[in-house]
């Protein structure tokens, strides 16, 4: 049973746009579907739902040619009766929206070289229509730019899920695995934005987790895996490096252990006897107190090549995370950095990696924090393939309490130009496999949707997910444009709707960055949970966090004077990182050590700037409760009673972290606010 209230997001297609409904429907009374091995039951099942529920009739499905009228033709570019026209090459998952006249009869036409590709422009069809798009005039060949477009799921056996922030698994419960129609609504769901991987457990394989490779849950993770192959996506699992020792009663996980070796070719060939179709591992091995390859005195490329060679007979892939680094630091040591813990330990093995194996890289060298500048190793990796990792759940972005849109965080991580082969040489080249060459790269998101009746607690927070779908179809794609179409599928078209909700999501990541951690400071939270102002929360613990404020300065020095974390970057940026007139401000204190009397570039000192900022922040978000409540009336009062619930807890939130991290540089330096507003003694 459903929970009360459930929705399905962008796809309830009894919300629509102002469109002619009587119109369309002479579209859609006739659809020739050509699908001779129904492999098209999923599309058929689509279409059925969309015209059923946006046009009001259940429609019929033919296979025989139509000599006249408007109609709706789809099937195998191969199995087609019309020749269509391309004006670019046609990818495996790609897809054609075409408009045809043929004497009297007139098509649109939905059309790929497999089914996934079919169904994808199926969904991308179905979007085009709800918008009130002129069919007449559809042209369109679209190809997935990346190949790996995965969502990792922190799901635990039991049911929790690690940074989840919007109810329990979908996946689990209770040390089960649920199959039901939430499973094939979620299927629909990503599906519908090109979601091609998914790894449906948590990274930190514990407990019952580690028998998730044992027959026992293969069985019912085989019908998951058929119900993701309908939907043109594989099924991934999280798995630990240590299984041999924990599942096979070996004394070691040493990767060049030939017993290891054996294990692991034995246990992969009894997972695709069950699972024909299975993608792969996903490893997190080495860190965190997880067992990995190091324990043994091995490298990170001897771990991901064993398992590489169990997995390449049957075209499974290793997804080996580079979040990697020694969290047992000493505070104390101001010679260890942690930035640059994943380009120490991965350059040197560029190149040895199997071609089955891909590196799963942070977008930042720490973790997840608002702002970060990009990761070095997608610069230093040239001969390995690479996935970007994302988190669309908000762990250090207010966890679906505040709003924060990540789209265009993520838009500046994929437009970063490495320099890594001159100019262009941007992160989303690499990821493509067109900088490099390289085969098998792609991106991943954090998922940020639970068991709640709209499946991400924040309404407004499904926007991160269908950007990150949208992103990583088309890192080239305009974040405006992928904001407003999600605005209209799931609110409408009115137009004060679009202007107000396209503003407080493009301008919310800059807010909340405002009033908690600007600058590139980070890391100011409570610790474990990571919610919440504590400016010296992560000070002095073993995770490498140090911000090392004192009563005159504040920040670390990462330049080739300090840590030396700069000399991972290609020039120019080594010399702009390096130097503190050139680095950017919203990197400022991520790079160097900076007095509070430092004057920036608009002539304040850096703690005016802090100050001013994290008032201005809480400032911001009234006026985003301001322009949410004009909409009242013009959007569902359930949604609209959520998301006000939501920001009046973000405001209440916001003005606690301004006063908590406002008093905390007051009380270290004793420095007034020139404006004379309230700071706590």
């Amino acid at each position: 049973m459903m929970p009360n209230g459930y929705e399905m997001c962008w796809l309830d297609y009894k919300k629509h746009c102002d469109v002619d409904k009587n119109e369309l429907s002479k579209w859609f009374s006739y659809i020739c579907l050509f699908d001779p091995t129904d492999e098209f039951q999923v599309v058929k099942e689509e279409l059925a739902i969309f015209v059923t529920d946006f046009l009001g009739f259940r429609p019929r499905f033919f296979k025989v040619f139509p000599k006249q009228g408007r109609h709706v033709l789809i099937g195998k570019l191969s199995d087609l009766p019309v020749e269509v026209n391309l004006d670019e090459q046609l990818s495996e998952e790609g897809f054609v929206l075409k408009y045809v006249k043929k004497q009297d009869a007139e098509f649109v036409i939905i059309t790929g070289i497999s089914a996934a590709g079919v169904l994808y422009g199926t969904f991308e069809f179905i979007n085009r229509v709800r918008v009130g798009e002129d069919l007449r005039k559809l042209n369109v060949v679209s190809n997935p730019k990346i190949k790996l477009r995965f969502l990792n799921h922190w799901d635990n056996l039991d049911g929790t899920i690690e940074r989840g922030y919007a109810g329990k698994s979908i996946f689990f419960s209770n040390n089960k695995i649920l199959l039901n129609q939430r499973t094939k609504d979620y299927t629909r769901l990503i599906a519908s934005i090109g979601i091609n991987s998914v790894v449906i457990n948590n990274v930190n394989v514990r407990h019952a987790a580690l028998k998730l490779i044992e027959p026992a849950y293969l069985k019912r993770l085989s019908q998951l895996a058929q119900l993701f192959q309908r939907y043109g996506i594989k099924l991934f699992l999280s798995v630990s490096f240590a299984s041999p020792i924990h599942l096979g009663g070996l004394d070691t996980a040493d990767p060049l252990d030939e017993r290891v070796k054996k294990w692991w070719k034995e246990k992969v060939k009894q997972i695709y006897d069950y699972i024909p179709n299975f993608g792969g591992f996903l490893i997190k091995a080495d860190s965190e107190f997880n067992p990995g390859p190091h324990m043994y005195g091995r490298t990170q490329a001897d771990g991901a090549n064993m398992l590489a060679e169990a997995l390449e007979p049957f075209g499974g892939l290793v997804i080996w995370r580079a979040f990697v680094y020694n969290c047992q630091q000493d505070w104390r040591d101001y010679k260890i950095d942690r930035a640059k813990a994943a380009y120490d330990i991965f350059k040197p093995l560029d190149g040895q990696f199997a071609d089955n194996v891909a590196i799963q890289i942070k977008y930042g060298p720490m973790d997840f924090q608002i702002r970060e500048p990009v990761s070095p190793l997608f610069g230093g990796m040239e001969k390995t393939n690479q996935i970007l990792e994302l988190q669309i759940t908000q762990e250090y972005t207010g966890q679906q309490i505040h709003l924060c849109y990540l789209g265009t965080m993520w838009k500046e991580i994929l437009d970063f130009d490495t320099f890594s082969k001159g100019n262009n040489s941007f992160v989303k080249r690499i990821i493509d496999g067109t900088l490099y060459g390289r085969k098998n790269n792609g991106i991943a998101g954090v998922a940020n949707i639970g068991d709640d009746p709209n499946w991400t607690s924040h309404d407004l927070a499904q926007a991160n997910l269908w950007t990150f779908g949208k992103l990583a179809w088309d890192p080239d794609e305009d974040v405006k444009k992928i904001v407003e179409e999600w605005i209209k599928l799931t609110f409408g078209d009115d137009e004060l709707v679009v202007r107000n909700i396209s503003y407080m999501l493009l301008n919310s990541r800059e807010v909340y960055e405002s009033y908690t951690t600007p600058f590139g400071l980070g890391w100011m939270v409570n610790p474990g949970h990571h919610y919440g102002p504590n400016p010296e929360g992560y000070e002095y613990s073993h995770w490498g966090t140090y911000h090392r404020a004192n009563w005159e300065a504040i920040g670390v020095d990462r330049t080739s004077r300090g840590t030396g974390f700069t000399l991972q970057y290609h020039e120019p940026w080594r010399s702009i990182y390096d130097d503190i007139h050139k680095c950017p401000e919203e990197l400022l204190l991520f790079f160097h050590r900076v007095p509070y009397n430092f004057k920036m570039k608009n002539g304040k000192t850096l703690l005016q700037n802090i100050y001013d900022l994290h008032f201005e922040g809480v400032e911001k978000v009234q006026e985003f409760i301001k322009l949410w409540d004009e909409l009242e009336g013009k959007i569902d009062a359930v949604r609209f009673s959520r998301v006000k619930k939501k920001l009046q807890l973000q405001l209440e939130h916001a003005i606690e972290w301004r006063d908590v991290i406002n008093t905390y540089f007051y009380r270290r330096t004793g420095i007034k606010d020139e404006k004379g507003r309230k700071i706590y003694p």
